[in-house]
């Protein structure tokens, strides 16, 4: 980075949704970004909004459901850094929401399926696996990829 270029770092937003001891996975596809792993409903805050906006926001348009913001919780941030970004993560934890979970983006996701934390699938995105272990084992910091 040259002295005239100013750090700029991206932030994200995770949503951890628990229903009876398991939790929303989406497997990947289309997207160009470990596509066939399983992930979380996620994504980047455009601005003007908090994290908790965001994942409310993301949670809408990935899986058709209403999350109200009183009833979620920040259980982990991640600082993240590979060669490309250097990220923020938020990871934010929900046990209570309206609607029925439906695949609304199937170019981007190939299936929201449940798994329980006992009994998780090896293919699940890195930072990911790492973030809901921190979380099980009650760690709300880490430091990612350094």
């Amino acid at each position: 980075m040259s002295k005239r270029e100013k750090f700029k770092i991206f932030i994200a937003a995770y949503l951890i949704l628990v229903k009876e001891g398991r939790v929303l996975f989406l497997k990947r596809a289309n997207t160009g970004y470990q596509d066939g792993n399983y992930s979380l409903i996620a994504g980047h805050l455009d601005g003007g909004e908090t994290a908790k906006e965001s994942i409310v926001r993301e949670a809408k348009e990935e899986a058709g459901i209403v999350l109200d913001p009183a009833d979620l919780e920040v259980v982990h941030v991640m600082h993240r850094w590979n060669p490309d970004r250097e990220y923020i993560d938020v990871y934010i934890k929900a046990e209570n929401w309206k609607g029925e979970i439906v695949n609304k983006e199937p170019e981007k996701c190939d299936e929201l399926t449940w798994f329980s934390l006992d009994d998780l699938p090896k293919n699940i995105v890195a930072e990911v696996r790492s973030a809901i272990e921190d979380v099980e084992r009650n760690v709300f910091y880490s430091d990612v990829g350094w």
